[in-house]
Order: C-alpha cells, then structure tokens, then sequence
C-alpha cells in the first residue's frame, strides 16, 4: 500500500468534464454521507448531455438514486430515465445543450445477478437449473458474504460487454465496502484455487474410492462437524457447477483489467470532515495499490466562504453604537470565513495526495436532490466551470 506522497506526479490539468468525455467507465467511491450518490446521477447526467448512451448503476440497496432522480423505484435491469432535452424530448430551457444522448438506471438485486450470471455460464439449461434448485445455491446467492460485491463486478461487466451504453457510471457502498467491490474478482479467483475448493471438486470428479485417502477423510469429518445432509448438498452443488469455473475465473481476471483500464476513472466523493477525509485518503492508497487511480476529487457540501470581514464592516461593527445588525452580520461573516478556512485545511492532505486530480468544491445546497432539476444545479458546480486545486 502507499503510504505517502502524491499518487501521481503530473500537474492538474483535465477537468471533470474532460474525465467524464473520456471515460468509458465511471466509478464513484467515498465515505458514507458525502453524497456520492447525487454525484453518480449528476455525472450520468452530464454523460447523457454530451450526446452518450449513459448508465448509472447503484449497488448500495438504499433507495438514493431512485430518488435522486425523481423515481419511485429501480430494479436490476436498466430503464430508461426521460430528461428534457435528451432524445426526443424537447429542450428544457435550462441553458445545458441539447443532444441525442440517453439517460438509463438501474439498481443491483444481487439474486438474480447471480442467476444471470450461472444461466450465462452453465454449459446446459439443465445443469443451470439444477444449480438454481440447489439447497447451497439458493443460500449462497442470498446470504454469503461478498456475494454482493462479486456480482455488482459481475453485472459491471455484463453492461460493459453488451455494448449498449458508451459510459457506465457506477454508485459504490461506503468507502470500505467499495474497497470490498474493489477485491471481489481477485477474492473469488483465490477461492476457486483455493485447496478447500479443489478438495470439494474431487468427488464430483471421481468416486470416493477413486480419490485420495485424505480427501475422503475431509468429507467423512466435515459431515460429522456439519452434518451429512450440509455435506451432501454442498457436494450436489459442485458436482453440478463443474465445468464452470473456468468460466468464472475468466471473467474476474476480465472484470480486474477492466478496473485498472485507462477508460475507467475513479471519482472520489468526500465532505470536509476529519473522518472523511481519512477514510478517503485511505481509499486513494488502496486504490493506488492496486493500479488504479483517482482522476477527480469532489468536495462536497462545503461552507461557502466570503473572505475575511471587509475592513469599513469591522469598523462600523466595532463603533460604540454599532447596529445589532452590523455587528451581527459581521460576526456571522467571521464565523463563515473560520468554517471555510478550516474545512479547506481538513482537506489538504487528501488535496495534496491526489496531486493531478482536478478538484471540484460543491456548496451546502438550499433544498436536497431529489429530481433532474436538483440534479442540473450540482451539475453546474460540478461541471459548469473548471476548479483547479491549491
């Protein structure tokens, strides 16, 4: 892991518009609460209005970027998002270009992901059924932990390789479990090389009598500790999933290059909080270690800053007979100025860690996102001007 220093060398150049062009894949990652969510959908947004065939892909099961975008719901397959001035809709009148770009959404249901995925991979519909009936199965693909992640990597590859869509931007569970979505193809080519995976293979691939000793003696203490009904079960299940694996080991090693691929870009979303900004420099030096790079850094919900107090307001204020309200408004500017200058402190490391990421700040807003029209008024922040770093 790095633990020091920028993550890259090169001076900030492009900015988030340019990141967004140029991306084939979108990736927002960040503490819980920073609102990466509203930044997902913004920047699908902007995807859509630069005349591409966009995707916003959620994996945390919350219901924020249904409404984030003004929907009553989403499920595992994408739907279409009407937005004035896209398509054949007519323009808004917002001032924003208007193109023949399409917005689309949809919302991980890890179950069925799973059974796409094992419909896809299965060498017979009779053999794909007869893991979806499986006791193990229904568990595994329900219950097991990482499940999730795995087939949010699953799914992230399946819209890639249909060619549907020319930008996928995905909206990632709070930063450690993003990191979790991060290892899942890597987690899963361990276990399926793993020597409890290839003990569990053996019988489904010779009779008990043809296998090794030791190997029969693992099955035969595995079902006194578990129960012979578990033992049997799990055995049916990879009895019925051979063949596949080399299925699925090619497609996590795919789904890996896919992350560290330079058409993938890694937004990081972080409010200017002391624990925030750890948890995300923490992300930044796992994400780094693993290949990847964060190419923008959005600042979110900060307070905004008015400068120090005009030196004619100090004085009027500090008068013997100042107004309660001169001296009021200078002591909120103050106070303003403190917040503003302390949060951009907080921000610093994690600044200077990211050093060629662009840097966007997005203000507190007056009212929560909870339609396109929300949704343009981040996009102007975010998109509506370059914002260099320090």
């Amino acid at each position: 892991m790095a633990t020091g220093g920028p993550v890259a060398g090169s001076p900030r150049s492009a900015s988030l518009t340019e990141v967004v062009a140029r991306s084939q894949v979108v990736i927002c990652a960040g503490p819980g609460g920073a609102g990466k969510t509203t930044c997902a959908a913004a920047i699908a947004l902007e995807g859509a209005r630069q005349g591409r065939r966009v995707c916003v892909v959620t994996i945390d099961p919350a219901k924020r970027l249904a409404d984030a975008l003004g929907l009553e719901s989403l499920t595992n397959d994408a739907r279409p998002v009407a937005v004035p001035g896209l398509g054949s809709e007519s323009g808004s009148g917002s001032g924003w270009r208007s193109g023949s770009g399409q917005l689309w959404a949809l919302m991980l249901d890890t179950k069925s992901t799973f059974d796409e995925v094992v419909r896809a991979n299965a060498l017979s519909p009779d053999q794909a059924q007869a893991i979806l009936d499986n006791k193990l199965y229904r568990n595994i693909s329900s219950a097991l932990g990482g499940t999730q992640e795995y087939m949010a990597m699953e799914k992230l590859y399946a819209l890639h390789s249909s060619g549907q869509f020319d930008l996928l931007v995905v909206d990632t569970p709070p930063s450690r479990h993003a990191l979790d979505f991060l290892d899942a193809p890597s987690r899963l080519l361990r276990f399926l090389n793993n020597r409890i995976f290839l003990l569990l293979m053996a019988p489904t691939r010779a009779s008990l009598r043809a296998i090794g000793m030791a190997t029969q003696v693992f099955v035969r203490t595995l079902s006194k500790v578990v129960g012979g009904a578990v033992v049997s079960d799990t055995i049916d299940f990879f009895a019925t999933f051979e063949g596949m694996e080399q299925g699925f080991r090619d497609r996590a090693a795919a789904v890996d290059r896919l992350l560290v691929d330079p058409a993938t870009a890694f937004v990081l979303v972080a409010a200017p909080r002391r624990e925030a900004v750890a948890e995300a420099v923490y992300f930044a030096d796992r994400l780094h270690a693993s290949g990847g790079r964060v190419r923008a850094l959005v600042a979110n919900r900060m307070f905004p800053s008015f400068g120090p107090v005009p030196a004619p307001l100090a004085a009027a204020s500090a008068a013997p007979n100042a107004a309660a309200t001169v001296m009021a408004l200078a002591h909120n500017m103050a106070d303003f100025d403190r917040v503003a200058s302390r949060e951009e402190a907080c921000l610093t490391e994690l600044v200077d860690r990211l050093a060629d990421a662009p840097v966007v700040r997005v203000p507190f807003l007056a009212t929560d996102v909870h339609d396109i029209t929300g949704l343009e008024q981040i996009g102007q922040w975010l998109f509506g001007r370059d914002v260099v770093g320090p």
